[in-house]
């Protein structure tokens, strides 16, 4: 059996999507860039990455995402005007993102999925274990999935997955996982995947959620998978593989997460995003608390 224990410092953002269901917002602006409050959501992926320990992060990105590099680059004209008007607490923030970690960037050419947008990542992760985060989920920091991930890799080796239980009627919406329970509450042994599956034929209600940790063994499989579900190279199939097959490279373990996440990847989660988070802000919460209150009575009373 493989098993990958060296320190795990790289994270990989596969970041190259159209957004098509935020259209037109997302016509001339990547997705990614969208707020959730005032920071953009990709921020909160690489400062969730840069907390777990994870100061290496390439982003996949694809056409017209440029703005994704220039928000992690820095930008001398606005500090420098901000400095001059001693606004420190707006220039922390704009220095902030460009100190989070070191970013490097590669384009997927083709949007052949997010198998293959993992696969981009290869010359630069070489052969270490390294994670995974979607930009469509967000973890709340004071829920460590990263972190407890990262550490079941570590005792375990191979790859580790994020699952959350969803309703059964819910499950065609991901990746669902057949799991067998361990000695640990929290996680479990990956058997078996399936990619989207009908309710009837999912072996769980065990969602696949949009963090992995995952051993260098995939790219060898991921170049040798065929497009699957919606004609794209789907990265469920191959730990599939390494599921059936714990010599190709180590076992494939679950984590499951009972914490706070935020699904920026649908309209109507993203604005749920945004309330708990501005409700939950020190500078916010009160006086919009007050206010979505009086709203919400309001509206009730309408006929």
């Amino acid at each position: 059996m493989i098993q990958s224990h060296s320190r795990i410092s790289k994270a990989v953002i596969p970041a190259a999507g159209l957004g098509t269901r935020f259209l037109p917002a997302t016509k001339a602006t990547p997705k990614e860039m969208l707020p959730v409050v005032d920071k953009p959501a990709i921020q909160y992926v690489v400062e969730e990455a840069a907390a777990a320990g994870l100061d290496d992060v390439l982003m996949v990105t694809g056409r017209n995402k440029r703005p994704l590099e220039d928000h992690f680059d820095r930008n001398y004209e606005l500090e420098s005007a901000l400095n001059r008007k001693g606004d420190a607490a707006r220039l922390a923030k704009v220095q902030e993102s460009s100190d989070l970690a070191t970013m490097h960037y590669v384009r997927q050419g083709d949007p052949k999925g997010l198998g293959h947008a993992v696969l981009c990542a290869a010359p630069h992760v070489g052969d270490e274990p390294f994670a995974v985060l979607l930009g469509d989920d967000l973890i709340d920091p004071r829920d460590p999935l990263l972190q407890r991930m990262i550490e079941v890799q570590e005792q375990h080796g191979g790859s580790v997955v994020a699952l959350m239980e969803v309703a059964p009627e819910q499950i065609h919406l991901y990746g669902s996982a057949a799991v067998e329970t361990t000695t640990d509450s929290d996680v479990v042994r990956v058997s078996g995947l399936v990619e989207k599956p009908d309710p009837a034929d999912a072996p769980s209600n065990y969602a696949i959620i949009g963090r992995y940790v995952l051993d260098p063994a995939v790219f060898g499989i991921l170049r040798k998978t065929e497009p699957g579900r919606g004609g794209e190279i789907q990265l469920t199939d191959a730990l599939q593989q390494l599921a059936a097959d714990e010599k190709i490279g180590g076992p494939v373990h679950g984590v499951v997460f009972k914490g706070r996440r935020y699904d920026t990847g649908d309209r109507g989660d993203y604005l749920r995003a945004i309330v708990r988070l501005a409700c939950e802000r020190d500078d916010l919460g009160p006086d919009f608390r007050t206010w979505l209150r009086r709203y919400v009575t309001e509206e009730m009373q309408q006929p």
